[in-house]
């Protein structure tokens, strides 16, 4: 999954002290759109380096192996470097290479918080850097305003040697899917799995089994993966408002997953190769 990187070491926790390096890297994003280069399809994503920018705008972000992630705080129309282009941020699904897009995750859940948070939400006043942890603080009233970190399932639901898959309908996504959401105030991640089946697919769902989390930085959440069997009745109901397609689909049939940088993809190849074993 996108968090799998192999040996390479993430260090996530913050710190005033970093002095950007020409050497490190940096994350540009306007909108959905990132600064990059190459398409991760016939050539790898690079990003660009701290040497060509003012280091006074610069955001330490966190450090991979011997490398710091910084995102960039100035004028993004200014940005102009040979090579590289804004690109729509699904480009960071590619996994190619897969510390480039695990990097890229990251960095974009922590520019919409920062983006989302210049000013307090209980007073107006604009908000500062806390100096001993990730978190902005109002200097007026005193509140303090950690990332949003979102919690959502996955769910994939079997009947015997097949799985339900789902198509999303107005998203930009336009890959097989399984049933999702997110958690509701006070509820726990089981029981929204098992009303996300209900309202999207009408179905009831048991042998509920946890196979596993991620971070998705593209949407500030954190991710829950179960596999779970479905309890009666069949006959899918979808939810039209949400869903462009939702069918079931034989083990034998499913495609080989070209990658699986995501959750949902891990859990369908994993029911390929295992079936309800995880």
């Amino acid at each position: 999954m996108i968090q799998d990187i192999g040996e390479h070491v993430f260090r996530n926790e913050f710190t005033l002290k970093r002095e950007p390096e020409d050497g490190d890297y940096v994350l540009v994003f306007q909108g959905r759109e990132v600064y990059i280069r190459g398409n991760g399809a016939d050539t790898p994503l690079m990003l660009p380096q701290v040497t060509s920018f003012d280091k006074r705008r610069l955001q330490y972000l966190f450090t991979i192996d011997s490398r710091a992630y910084y995102l960039y705080l100035g004028d993004t129309g200014a940005v102009h470097l040979d090579g590289f282009s804004w690109q729509h941020n699904s480009v960071l699904r590619s996994d190619n290479p897969r510390i480039t897009c695990f990097a890229g995750f990251t960095a974009y859940h922590l520019f919409n918080w920062y983006l989302n948070n210049r000013f307090c939400g209980r007073c107006g006043s604009e908000t500062v850097h806390s100096t001993t942890e990730r978190a902005l603080v109002c200097p007026e009233c005193g509140n303090i305003i950690y990332p949003k970190i979102a919690p959502a399932v996955i769910v994939g639901i079997t009947d015997g040697e097949r799985i339900l898959v789902t198509r999303y309908r107005d998203r930009p996504y336009r890959g097989l899917a399984l049933i999702a959401g997110f958690c509701e105030i006070g509820e726990t991640p089981e029981q929204t799995a098992h009303r996300e089946a209900m309202e999207e697919v009408g179905l009831r769902i048991k042998d509920l089994r946890y196979c596993g989390s991620q971070p998705w930085g593209l949407d500030s959440n954190i991710l829950f993966g179960f596999m779970a069997r479905v309890d009666g009745d069949a006959v899918i109901k979808r939810d039209e408002n949400e869903l462009a397609e939702a069918l079931w689909v034989e083990r034998h049939e499913l495609n080989d997953v070209d990658s699986t940088i995501s959750l949902t993809k891990t859990i369908i190849d994993n029911f390929k190769r295992n079936g309800f074993i995880f």
